[in-house]
């Protein structure tokens, strides 16, 4: 298969997913998330052994959703939207291979979700991430009150949460949101330095080890909350001034 918006390449058995908006700092629409799912899943279906999750050009990893397509959503719509990129955090976390996030840049919001769903996380010296949702009126959406605790612990996942903090790449790294940082010139060759490393694992015994891994987070109760959640935050005057106000490129004023 093949999309607009979403590259899948392969070395060996290692499957690369790019995100390739670069002019939108590879933000998710509909279009590019349902691409992005299906090649989550013919990654799978031609049995990589290796997932790497990435983002196209210099200044992004996925600097987030689409706020101009979320901002006049119903919560109908909304909760559509949200199943949509529960559909594919959960495939990355279910990836029956290791799957690594190369955050090169910005990863905000959904962006940010998206690479906490995968299994390890490489940063850039330039990364800048966050779940910045708060300044939009609603709440991360895809996930991320539930895997940003897990990774960063509680009192962190509230700041960054209810403040909207963005860590930079140090940070993240001595927080646990990152596994690692090397210099930006160097990122790519480190992607694939990991990816080879992995690759060349006993494949029997990594997807044992990620599945034994994931029973300590098999509740689901928490996924399900947020999910309604975050749809019932849309049309509430909160939600309609933070995505106004951001789209037209202002400060909000939230009542």
């Amino acid at each position: 298969m093949s999309w607009d918006t979403v590259g899948l390449e392969w070395s060996a058995d290692i499957a690369t997913v790019t995100v390739d908006r670069p002019d939108a700092l590879n933000a998710l629409n509909v279009e590019t998330l349902e691409a992005l799912g299906e090649a989550v899943a013919e990654a799978e279906a031609e049995g990589a052994r290796v997932l790497v999750l990435r983002g196209a050009g210099e200044d992004a990893f996925i600097a987030g959703a689409d706020i101009k397509y979320m901002k006049d959503l119903s919560t109908q719509e909304a909760q559509a939207w949200g199943e949509l990129g529960h559909g594919v955090t959960d495939a990355l976390e279910r990836f029956p291979a290791p799957t690594v996030a190369v955050v090169d840049g910005y990863a905000f919001g959904g962006g940010c979700e998206m690479a906490m769903a995968c299994d390890l996380r490489i940063g850039s010296e330039s990364a800048l991430i966050g779940n910045t949702e708060i300044d939009l009126g609603i709440i991360p959406g895809w996930g991320g009150t539930q895997r940003l605790p897990r990774l960063v612990g509680e009192e962190t996942a509230k700041r960054m949460i209810y403040l909207g903090q963005r860590l930079d790449a140090e940070t993240a790294l001595e927080e646990g949101l990152l596994g690692e940082v090397v210099p930006d010139e160097e990122i790519d060759d480190r992607a694939a330095e990991l990816a080879a490393d992995l690759a060349a694992k006993p494949a029997f015994a990594l997807r044992a080890a990620k599945q034994a891994i994931a029973q300590g987070y098999s509740d689901t109760a928490g996924l399900d909350y947020e999910k309604r959640t975050f749809a019932g935050l849309f049309g509430t005057p909160d939600q309609r001034e933070g995505m106004a106000a951001f789209v037209e490129n202002r400060e909000a004023d939230f009542e």
